[in-house]
């Protein structure tokens, strides 16, 4: 048995007028881990975050807090907080720091002040008299982690949280959040392009495209011994140094539509026929949870 789950996600799919938005996602959130949902513009990821924050809802698929169908919405963002990718879009410049901690302890009736709100974020007290425009880009997503944090969540959907930083401080905001699930034993769901960035940050990673998880497994192994040819390419496409990157084609402005079959297939350098007219079905790569939704995998293991 892992750690207890906090948050479900069953069969999960979002229709958009003809296009899939999301094809069947399920995985789950465990308390004190971080899972990473990876994949370029595009894949659906971010919509998949908005599905779990309730902020839309599925066209079918259910999501399960604690293990139990919360109709209460307002219940539920309690439990469920989220983290924008943008720290300055998300606070409103006419008002302070203080104003935006305030606001959300009352509205839940928490004890906290924002003092100790802005120390579990490593800033400091005199910030709170501040307007966001004021702070630098790292500091207002502490902000932002901030005001999530004071509803006492279980879950925290952080949004591609360090896309927008300087790379300089990127790093400080991923090990805040590290802290964070350590210590208030947090799941939290982390959405990023950057594969790199999922291997340090963490313990399971899901590969997600054109709406549909393809691969998932532990982040070590799933980043070094990809087992779908997608998630090699994002590989061979993250910035090393020592060798040439290698560009993906553009996807389909409706990959969700593109084929019968495997969402890859048109961009796949190791298309069979069968991928253009038969969905792969999820197969185990090693026997420590690694699987992969790849044809080339189905007579290897049978």
């Amino acid at each position: 048995m892992g750690p207890e789950v906090a948050l479900e996600a069953k069969g999960l799919v979002k229709t958009y007028k003809r296009v899939r938005a999301v094809q069947d996602v399920s995985f789950v959130l465990r308390r004190g881990r971080v899972t990473a949902l990876v994949g370029e513009s595009g894949s659906g990821k971010s919509t998949v975050a908005k599905l779990l924050a309730r902020l839309v809802e599925p066209t079918s698929g259910e999501i399960l807090l604690d293990g139990r169908k919360v109709r209460r919405v307002g219940e539920y963002r309690r439990s469920v907080q989220m983290v924008f990718q943008d720290p300055f879009a998300s606070l409103n410049p006419v008002h302070t720091i203080r104003y935006h901690l305030t606001r959300p302890l009352k509205i839940h009736k928490r004890p906290e002040t924002p003092e100790e709100l802005m120390e579990r974020v490593h800033l400091p007290a005199d910030f709170l008299s501040r307007y966001p425009h004021e702070l630098s880009g790292g500091q207002r997503q502490r902000v932002a982690i901030a005001r999530a944090l004071a509803a006492n969540p279980e879950v925290l959907l952080a949004d591609e949280p360090v896309s927008m930083l300087d790379v300089s401080i990127r790093l400080g905001v991923l090990n805040l959040l590290l802290d964070l699930k350590e210590r208030l034993r947090l799941a939290i769901l982390y959405i990023t392009h950057d594969i790199a960035s999922a291997r340090y940050f963490a313990d399971e990673t899901f590969v997600m495209y054109g709406g549909q998880i393809v691969e998932g497994g532990d982040s070590e192994t799933v980043t070094q011994r990809p087992a779908h040819p997608y998630t090699q390419l994002l590989i061979e496409s993250a910035p090393d140094p020592d060798r040439a990157v290698v560009a993906l084609d553009a996807p389909s402005e409706d990959v969700a539509e593109v084929s019968a079959g495997c969402q890859f297939a048109a961009r796949c350098p190791k298309v069979q026929a069968r991928c253009w007219t038969d969905a792969p079905p999820r197969v185990d790569v090693d026997s420590h949870g690694h699987w992969a939704a790849c044809w080339l995998y189905v007579e290897a293991v049978a």
